[in-house]
């Protein structure tokens, strides 16, 4: 598609796709860059992975919160959704299946992920999504088609926060499971709008999951 975020740069970590066992998809925050949240490459510390995050145009996946009418973040959310895609096709021509592509956002780019997951399910390496959920106003229609086929998923959350219900992230981990992920939901108490050590190490255990999986050799799927 054409949009906003079409033509953006991608910035890269870790080793080359093709020397690969697994990707990493790291999406930044409003406001932030690229470059910011491929700084957690370093801190997760997990080899033979290429990491890639791509930059949004104007350092926004779309204008409004989250929480509003889907209309009204148009042509940013497709324009994103569609750059995540673009990102994982890529890593699939390098001989990256989904069971060894791991999708994790921060913020905003944590609703961008979940909700590119919820409206594109199979079996992914994992799904992190660090103090978000799932887009769209309260009462918005679940009815995602297909599975996640046991992915497991990650959602952490400060509660309360100041972008992002409790709520909404326990009504993702909801749809999740209905989807058939393995999901692990943690609430932290006060902890602000960040991302703690303990969500990391759960980052981390996910990703070296994905990069030893032996269900299916590098390059099937």
């Amino acid at each position: 598609m054409s949009g906003p975020h079409q033509g953006q740069p991608v910035k890269s970590a870790g080793v080359p796709l093709d020397e690969a066992r697994a990707l990493v998809l790291l999406v930044h925050g409003r406001g932030a860059t690229a470059e910011s949240i491929l700084a957690l490459a370093d801190e997760l510390g997990v080899e033979d992975v290429a990491y890639l995050a791509p930059q949004a145009a104007g350092h926004t996946w779309y204008p409004l919160s989250f929480l509003a009418p889907i209309e009204q973040n148009q042509p940013g959310l497709s324009s994103g959704l569609a750059a995540l895609a673009t990102v994982l096709a890529e890593a699939e021509r390098a001989g990256i299946p989904g069971r060894r592509q791991v999708l994790l956002g921060f913020s905003q780019g944590a609703c961008l992920t979940s909700e590119f997951a919820a409206r594109n399910p199979r079996r992914y390496g994992g799904i992190v999504a660090f103090t978000g959920g799932l887009v769209g106003p309260p009462g918005t229609e679940r009815d995602y088609a297909g599975s996640l086929d046991g992915t497991p998923v990650f959602l952490g959350s400060s509660d309360p926060d100041p972008h992002v219900p409790w709520a909404r992230v326990g009504e993702t981990a909801g749809v999740f499971e209905r989807m058939g992920a393995s999901v692990t939901l943690r609430r932290y108490p006060g902890m602000g709008h960040t991302i703690n050590f303990e969500e990391m190490e759960a980052a981390r255990a996910l990703i070296e999951a994905a990069v030893t999986s032996t269900d299916q050799a590098r390059g099937e799927g």
